[in-house]
């Protein structure tokens, strides 16, 4: 009998899964986006969320713990699912690509700056697929270590409340702003990952909770983003923060030690840990996938994703070109994260009523 996931390596799990990157940005766009108390946004963003988590918790139920691919599978021709089955394998190959390139192309330009970053890419890469390989059971257990390894970082924060000054906040909200559709969908790209748990159904049981799990998951990663926020517009004001790059990161640089020099580094070396977990899962969720499809060794499978994966990452050796792609990427993965559960819904409630008509 295969071993289950645990409600508690779940809620961490996804936590890590939906960590990326764009902690190190957030504050900027929401100032960029917002303008004053552009925190509270937040709120707004992760209601959207939860009603999204709510749908998939539908499917749970309706489809009673059922792999979502054996659910289209039973209703849908497989000659219209393979090129479904291969556009989110090419979505989420390229998603877990672009994120780790991302980071080690940042880490190679504030460490190592006269280093390839490819050299810092395929380390992370075999790092990633000596993980993967080991099946999502032991990816949730490495990801509960990972999180003890990089959460301290943010009690650290605490450093920072000396020259935290609530006149920097402001007390009026979201002026100076400018909320588009296209802002507010860039600051909900920094909670995909969730729709992953759509993939889990046939690992767990009732005893693993999995969609609480989920839920509480999405409520800490909305609390440390709404920390690492609120700290940010209260250390540099909403102004100064739309010029900062990365303001997460120039606040780890603010801090000083006598015994050591570039903190920032560092600490970033850290969020690694966050990184690898992430585009982990999304390399997971394509091997799943994919492996509807071709009938091989799921070890053979996942090094032919890595591969091509490092391949592509070639390609793409300009941060804002990463940065365009991973945007492009994230809306058309909103609308799966969307419109996935509610077709499941919609072929569940079907094969329900088939189901009914027939038994009577």
């Amino acid at each position: 009998m295969k071993e289950k996931l645990s409600y508690f390596h779940v809620t961490l799990l996804f936590f890590m899964t939906q960590s990326g990157m764009v902690i190190f940005t957030l504050p900027r766009l929401l100032a960029q986006h917002f303008g004053t108390n552009g925190w509270l946004a937040l709120v707004f963003i992760f209601t959207i969320v939860s009603i999204n988590i709510y749908f998939i918790h539908v499917v749970h139920r309706l489809g009673k713990g059922r792999s979502i691919f054996e659910i289209m599978e039973q209703s849908i021709p497989k000659f219209i699912l393979f090129p479904f089955y291969l556009s989110i394998v090419f979505i989420w190959t390229m998603i877990g690509c672009l994120l780790a390139k991302q980071y080690v192309m940042v880490f190679q330009m504030i460490a190592f700056p006269t280093t390839n970053p490819m050299i810092f890419k395929l380390v992370f890469d075999v790092l990633a697929f000596l993980l993967v390989i080991q099946g999502i059971y032991n990816i949730s257990k490495a990801s509960t270590v990972f999180f003890w390894g990089t959460m301290w970082i943010l009690l650290l924060l605490f450093y920072f409340y000396v020259d935290f000054q609530w006149s920097r906040l402001t007390p009026f909200f979201f002026q100076d702003s400018k909320i588009t559709m296209q802002g507010t969908a860039s600051i909900y790209l920094a909670f995909l990952g969730y729709e992953l748990c759509l993939l889990l159904f046939p690992y767990t049981t009732q005893k693993t909770r999995l969609m609480k799990g989920v839920w509480i998951g999405n409520l800490l990663l909305f609390l440390n983003y709404l920390y690492v926020s609120f700290i940010s517009f209260g250390f540099y004001g909403h102004r100064y923060l739309k010029d900062l790059e990365f303001p997460l990161l120039n606040i780890l640089a603010y801090m000083q030690f006598p015994f050591i020099q570039g903190t920032e580094n560092l600490f970033y070396a850290f969020f690694m840990f966050s990184i690898i977990v992430t585009s982990v899962m999304f390399w997971w969720a394509a091997k799943e996938a994919i492996s509807r499809i071709f009938s091989i060794s799921q070890k053979l499978l996942m090094l032919v994703i890595l591969a091509l994966s490092y391949c592509i990452s070639y390609i793409f050796d300009v941060m804002s070109e990463i940065q365009q792609w991973l945007t492009i990427l994230g809306y058309i993965e909103v609308v799966i994260a969307f419109g996935l559960p509610l077709g499941l819904i919609l072929l569940l409630l079907a094969q329900r009523t088939r189901g009914e008509t027939t038994s009577d």
